[in-house]
């Protein structure tokens, strides 16, 4: 049976990011996968990693049991929002204190890249945006997606991982954003 896990990366609660992770998990809950969540706003830690990889920083109950989480899924959904061309700080300090080596990939003496310790897990991105698709691409050079799928996911051995650009978000119609509810919901029923 695929377990699938959604991280909620908005800090917001009545954000349209929340709208969109409940809709995958409506979709989700219409299979037979075991489903389970993070709403990371909601998990207690300290998202600064204060002495980088030189010394590790224990691991707060919250960020150990999101770990749990992460390993024991098939599919990571994960759910933010693209502000000043990045992610929102609270997701970045998670994927700081979680995306360790030995925790999610180990360095290979005289490699350039590490072993790939989340391999056999594939992933979707559902990233919300104020700025149009096509400017992200050719003028931005989709740097939260690039940094984010290639620097972060599949680095740790994370593949597939596909993504779902919405935007711009602001000053769209209430029928652009329940259409995209619709794709998202759509988007759980699949797994994908």
């Amino acid at each position: 049976m695929k377990h699938v896990l959604i991280i909620n990366g908005h800090p917001d609660k009545e954000s349209y990011n929340h709208a969109l992770a409940e809709a995958y998990l409506e979709g989700a809950r219409k299979t037979k996968a075991v489903i389970s969540q993070i709403h990371i706003s909601d998990l207690d830690f300290n998202p600064n990693l204060k002495f980088g990889y030189r010394k590790r920083t224990e691991l707060e109950p919250d960020l150990t049991e999101a770990l749990a989480k992460i390993k024991a899924a098939d599919h990571l959904v994960w759910v933010f929002p693209m502000w000043w061309s990045g992610y929102p700080a609270l997701l970045k300090g998670f994927i700081d204190r979680l995306f360790l080596p030995g925790i999610t990939f180990q360095p290979v003496k005289g490699k350039p890249l590490p072993q790939r310790l989340l391999k056999g897990k594939s992933a979707r991105i559902i990233l919300t945006a104020d700025s149009p698709q096509w400017y992200d691409y050719l003028f931005m050079k989709r740097p939260a997606i690039n940094q984010f799928k290639k620097g972060t996911l599949e680095f740790c051995g994370i593949k597939p991982v596909k993504v779902s650009y919405i935007g711009p978000v602001k000053d769209s119609s209430a029928s652009y954003r329940e259409k995209w509810l619709t794709k998202v919901g759509l988007l759980g029923e699949q797994l994908k």
